[in-house]
């Protein structure tokens, strides 16, 4: 693959961002300050990588939409307070592997469930945003993941082809984007997902640890 690639679009949450803790602690919030029924941590964690109406959506399939409205206007509120005295992390070697990615000269992206202006927050807090060249969020698109679109607006802003394009992300929706869009695809092992959804998604490379990526492109 070394020569074939000259496009890496990264996911966020569980990829690149060690985000899962500020996830999940601020559903929790959200779904008691409205006194929804309880969600376990781990069924909140597994609607990581889908948009944030989705993410309730999938919590509670016979809620209305103005209740899902609502859930999503009280995390946003909630996940910036939360932000003062939770601060998120990159994952170990995140930084220095995409330095060194930069150096090769890839071109690097993030495409991501999250809003834009969440994304661009967060990427400059954590000391990534010099590396990356595009950011599409949530509210970029129309369709989000496992819709292709992301990818395909980021190949079309990017003057790239499919075939030149690697997707990396921790969730089965961003295997399925990439796949959808006629990418590569990686996985990796230590985010939101599990290995077997990964390989379930048909991933063609899955990783243990960010820093794999050096040798793989």
């Amino acid at each position: 693959m070394n020569n074939m690639i000259k496009l890496i679009i990264f996911d966020f949450d569980g990829t690149l961002g060690d985000t899962r803790r500020n996830i999940v602690t601020t559903m929790q919030m959200t779904i008691r300050e409205l006194g929804l029924a309880g969600r376990t941590d781990d069924e909140c964690a597994s609607k990581i990588g889908l948009p944030l109406d989705g993410c309730f959506e999938a919590l509670y399939p016979d809620e209305s939409k103005e209740t899902i409205q609502l859930c999503t206007h009280t995390y946003r509120r909630i996940f910036q307070e939360n932000l003062l005295s939770m601060k998120p992390q990159v994952f170990p070697k995140v930084k220095e592997t995409l330095m060194a990615l930069k150096e090769q000269g890839l071109m690097l992206t993030i495409a991501s469930s999250r809003w834009h202006k969440s994304l661009s927050e967060l990427t400059h807090d954590l000391g990534i945003a010099d590396y990356i060249s595009m950011l599409v969020g949530a509210d970029d698109v129309e369709k989000a993941k496992p819709n292709p679109e992301p990818v395909l607006k980021t190949l079309s802003a990017m003057g790239f082809k499919a075939s030149e394009a690697l997707v990396v992300g921790d969730m089965n929706v961003d295997i399925l984007m990439g796949k959808n869009a006629g990418a590569k695809t990686c996985g990796v092992t230590y985010g939101n997902g599990t290995k077997q959804e990964l390989e379930e998604s048909g991933a063609d490379y899955l990783i243990d640890s960010f820093e794999e990526l050096i040798k793989l492109c």
